[in-house]
C-alpha cells in the first residue's frame, strides 16, 4: 500500500524559484553583444596558468565540450569559437542588484528572498490583483529580465519553497521555455520520479549513502521508509527528508525563515598545486576565520571540527579527512588552532610513515575543505 501524506492542512501559497542561467558567462556574453545561449564562453580565473580555474560556463560549453564550474585551463579544447572572459565581481553584483530591483517590481521586500547570487525565491500570492496568474507573472518576468539585462531565467512554481525549488531544478532547467510547475497533486507522478536521490533538494553524496545503508535508493523509497526507522538511525533529520519527499514545506519567506545549518562548511579548489605546508597553513586559517565570522553571524558555536585535505592527482597517497571535539566556541583563534593541530598531526604521522622529513616531496596539495557540526 502506498503512503500519501493529507494536504489538507498544508500551507498552499504561490512561491516562484528563479534562476539566471550561467549567471557570470551569460552577463559576459551580453556584455560583449552575444547571446548567451550560442556562445561559447568560460569565466576562467588565471586563464594565463594550465591550472586557472573555470567560474562558470555558458548553456553550450557544458553541452558541447562538457565545460563546467571548476574546470581547469588545460582542459578547454583548442577551439576558436571559445571566449576566455575574466571573473569581473563587481559588475556581477551590479547586474545582480538590477536584477532584484525588477523582482521588487511584482512583490514587496519580505515577499523576496536571495538564495544565492544567481537564484531567488518570490512569493506572489498577494500579486495576482496586479500581475495576474502564477504562470502569467512567472513569464512577465522572464520577459522583463530578457528585454532589459538580455538574460535568460528558468522558473519553478509551487506550493512551497522546496515545491518551486524541486521544479526548477529538474524540470524548468531542461525545458526550452525555462518554466515548470509543481504543486501537491504533482507529487507522486513528478517528485517520486525524480531519477538520482541526490538531484533531491538536501540530498548529497553523504547522506545518499547512509540512506543506501538503509535500503533506501530513490526518493520513493525514502517517502515509504517507515518512521521509526529514519528516526532511530538519521534523528530528526531523517523525518524531515521524508516529509520533503512528500513535497511538505512550512517555511515561509515573510517570517525571513534561514534553513537551520547542522554544519557550516567552506570548500576552496586550489589554482595549482602546493608543494609548501607553510603556504597550505595560510589557506586553512583564512578558512577557519570566514567559518568562525559565519558562525558568530549566526549567533551558534561549534562542538566538532572537521577538516578534509585532498590531493593532486599525480599524487601517490589519498587525501584524508579527520575531526576533533572541541568546546562550543565560535572563536576564530581557537578554530584555527584545532584545524591547523589536525593538519600538522596528520603531516607528522606520514612523514613517520615514509620516514621522510619532507613529506611534501611526495604529493601536492589540490583541495582543503574545512567543516563545523
Amino acid at each position: 500500500m502506498v503512503y500519501v501524506m493529507d494536504y489538507s492542512h498544508a500551507p498552499k501559497r504561490d512561491l516562484l524559484c528563479i534562476d539566471v542561467k550561467s549567471f557570470f558567462a551569460s552577463v559576459e556574453c551580453v556584455e560583449r553583444g552575444l547571446n548567451p545561449l550560442e556562445t561559447h564562453l568560460v569565466v576562467m580565473s588565471n586563464a594565463d596558468r594550465a591550472g586557472g580555474l573555470v567560474l562558470a560556463a555558458s548553456p553550450k560549453m557544458k553541452k558541447e565540450f562538457g565545460i563546467r564550474t571548476g574546470s581547469r585551463r588545460f582542459e578547454l579544447p583548442n577551439d576558436s569559437r571559445i571566449i576566455i572572459a575574466p571573473p569581473r565581481m563587481k559588475y556581477y553584483l551590479k547586474m545582480n542588484a538590477a536584477i532584484q530591483e525588477i523582482f521588487l517590481r511584482f512583490v514587496p521586500d519580505e515577499y523576496y528572498m536571495a538564495y544565492s547570487i544567481d537564484e531567488s525565491f518570490l512569493d506572489v500570492t498577494g500579486s495576482h490583483a496586479l500581475f495576474g496568474t502564477t504562470t502569467e507573472i512567472a513569464r512577465t518576468i522572464q520577459e522583463t529580465i530578457y528585454k532589459e539585462l538580455g538574460l535568460f531565467v528558468t522558473v519553478g512554481i509551487g506550493d512551497n519553497m522546496l515545491l518551486a525549488k524541486l521544479a526548477m531544478d529538474n524540470e524548468a532547467k531542461k525545458k526550452i521555455q525555462g518554466l515548470a510547475e509543481w504543486r501537491y497533486s504533482d507529487v507522486q507522478e513528478k517528485l517520486w520520479k525524480i531519477s538520482k536521490i541526490t538531484d533531491f533538494w538536501g540530498i548529497g553524496n553523504k547522506m545518499a549513502k547512509r540512506l543506501q545503508r538503509l535500503g533506501i535508493f530513490s526518493v520513493y523509497d525514502l517517502s515509504q521508509a517507515p518512521d521509526t526507522l529514519l528516526k532511530k538511525e538519521l534523528g530528526v533529520i531523517g523525518l524531515e527528508l521524508k516529509q520533503h519527499t512528500h513535497g511538505l514545506d512550512y517555511s515561509r519567506i515573510n517570517e525571513q525563515y534561514v534553513p537551520a545549518e547542522k554544519s557550516y562548511g567552506k570548500s576552496q579548489i586550489l589554482e595549482r598545486d602546493y608543494h609548501n605546508a607553510a603556504e597550505v597553513i595560510i589557506v586553512i586559517q583564512e578558512t577557519a576565520e570566514e567559518i568562525a565570522m559565519r558562525l558568530r553571524t549566526a549567533g551558534v558555536d561549534t562542538s566538532t571540527v572537521t577538516l578534509f585535505v585532498g590531493y593532486s592527482k599525480y599524487s601517490i597517497l589519498r587525501g584524508f579527512r579527520h575531526q576533533m571535539k572541541i568546546q562550543p566556541t565560535n572563536a576564530s583563534y581557537v578554530i584555527k588552532q584545532t584545524l591547523l593541530q589536525i593538519f600538522l598531526e596528520v603531516l607528522c604521522k606520514r612523514a613517520c610513515a615514509f620516514n621522510c622529513s619532507n613529506l611534501w616531496y611526495y604529493y601536492s596539495k589540490k583541495r582543503i575543505t574545512a567543516e563545523l557540526v
